[in-house]
C-alpha cells in the first residue's frame, strides 16, 4: 500500500511542470530542420522510446504484466492516447490563427478542467466527493486555476497585439483557431482518461512489486497512441514538403547546422517532456482523498512555470505595462490555487486517516 502524502504529490507534481515547462528550451539550438523532423524525433523519444525504457527499469516482471495484463484495457489507452496526439498537432495549428497566448489559454484551461472533473462525473462520483472535507478548497482551486489561465491567455494577446501592430497575422482566423484550440483542449484531456481505463494494467504491475511507479506501464500504451497519430501527420508533412531527406542529410545552406546537435537537442526535448509523465506518475500515486486532482495541478504548474520561465528569459521585456500586470496577477492567481489545491488534499487526507486509525480502534 502506497501512503498518501499530498504536501510530497504536489512537489513532485511540481518537478514534472518544470520539466514540461524547459522542454522547448532546446529547439532554439536546431538547425536546418523542418518542424516535422524536429517533432517526429522528439516524439521518438517521449511517446515511444523512454516510456519503454522508463517502464523496463521500473516495473519487475515486465514481460508477465504485459501478458497477463487487460489487453482490452491497453488497447483502449493507446486509442485514447491517439486522440491526445491529434490534439497536440490541433493545438500546433491552432497557434498559426489565432496566436500561441489564446490557444494555451483555451486549451489548457478546457484541458484542466476536463480532465479533472469529467472522469469523476462519468463514474458518478462528485456527490460523495462533495461530502468529504476539503472538497470546498480543492474545487475552488480549480476555478481560481482556469480564472489564472485565462489571465495568462490575456495578457499574452495583449503582449502579441503590441508586438504584431505593425506586422499583422496574415493567416488569422477567430474562427479556425478557436474551433481547433477547443479541439485540442478537449484531445489533451482525453490524455488523462488514458490513464485511467489502463488502471487495472497498473494494479497488476503493483502486485508484482512496482510500487510507486505501478502507473509507468501505462506510458507504454498512451504515448505509444500518441506516437502513432504524430508519426502520420509528420509523415504526412514530410511528403508534403519533400522534407524526409534532412533527418539523414542536412539540406543545402545549413553549414552552421550540425545532424548530432539536432538529434541530441530533439532527444533533450523529449527526455524533459517524459520527465514530466514519469514524475506526475510518482506525484499521482501520493496524492490521497483527492487523487483526481493531480491533472489540475499539473496543468495549472504547467502554465505558472512557463510563464515563469519566461519572464527569466526577459520574454516579458518591452511589452507594455498592462500586460506586464496582468500576468504577475496570472502568475499570483495560479500560484493561489495551487496552494488552495493541495490544501484540500492534504485535509480530505487528514480526515481519512483519522477515520482510519479510529476504525481500527473500536475493532
Amino acid at each position: 500500500m502506497i501512503a498518501s502524502n499530498p504536501l510530497l504529490g504536489t512537489a513532485l507534481h511540481a518537478l514534472g511542470a518544470l520539466s514540461s515547462s524547459a522542454c522547448y528550451t532546446p529547439q532554439k539550438r536546431v538547425k536546418g530542420w523542418s518542424w516535422q523532423s524536429y517533432w517526429m524525433v522528439q516524439a521518438a523519444f517521449c511517446w515511444f522510446l523512454l516510456p519503454i525504457l522508463g517502464a523496463w527499469l521500473t516495473v519487475p516482471n515486465l514481460w508477465r504484466v504485459l501478458q497477463e495484463g487487460n489487453h482490452a484495457a491497453m488497447t483502449l489507452s493507446l486509442v485514447l492516447g491517439m486522440a491526445y496526439g491529434i490534439g497536440g498537432t490541433a493545438f500546433n495549428i491552432s497557434i498559426r490563427y489565432i496566436g500561441f497566448s489564446l490557444t494555451y489559454a483555451l486549451a489548457v484551461g478546457l484541458s484542466s478542467i476536463m480532465g479533472t472533473l469529467v472522469p469523476q462525473i462519468v463514474k458518478g462520483t462528485i456527490p460523495a466527493m462533495l461530502a468529504k472535507p476539503g472538497s470546498g478548497w480543492v474545487l475552488i482551486g480549480i476555478v481560481i486555476g482556469s480564472s489564472g489561465v485565462g489571465l495568462c491567455g490575456l495578457a499574452g494577446r495583449i503582449k502579441e497585439l503590441r508586438l504584431h501592430a505593425a506586422n499583422p497575422v496574415s493567416e488569422f482566423s477567430m474562427g479556425k483557431g478557436l474551433t481547433l484550440s477547443i479541439l485540442a483542449g478537449v484531445l489533451s484531456a482525453v490524455y488523462g482518461f488514458a490513464l485511467e481505463v489502463g488502471e487495472p494494467v497498473a494494479e497488476l504491475a503493483e502486485k508484482y512489486g512496482a510500487g510507486v511507479f505501478r502507473g509507468n506501464v501505462v506510458f507504454i500504451f498512451a504515448n505509444l497512441g500518441a506516437f502513432i497519430s504524430t508519426a502520420i501527420y509528420c509523415l504526412y508533412l514530410h511528403a508534403k514538403h519533400r522534407t524526409l531527406g534532412e533527418l539523414v542529410e542536412l539540406p543545402a545552406g545549413s553549414e552552421e547546422a550540425k545532424l548530432p546537435v539536432n538529434f541530441l537537442m530533439a532527444g533533450l526535448t523529449g527526455m524533459l517532456w517524459y520527465g514530466q509523465f514519469f514524475l506526475y506518475n510518482l506525484a499521482h500515486v501520493r496524492m490521497g482523498t483527492y487523487q483526481f486532482t493531480s491533472w489540475a495541478l499539473h496543468m495549472i504548474m504547467l502554465v505558472l512555470f512557463s510563464n515563469a520561465i519566461a519572464i527569466m528569459l526577459r520574454e516579458w521585456a518591452g511589452v507594455g505595462r498592462k500586460a506586464q500586470v496582468v500576468i504577475f496577477m496570472a502568475l499570483l492567481v495560479l500560484s493561489g490555487a495551487v496552494m488552495a489545491i493541495a490544501y484540500g488534499n492534504y485535509i480530505g487526507t487528514r480526515a481519512d486517516i483519522s477515520l482510519a486509525a479510529a476504525a481500527q480502534n473500536r475493532h
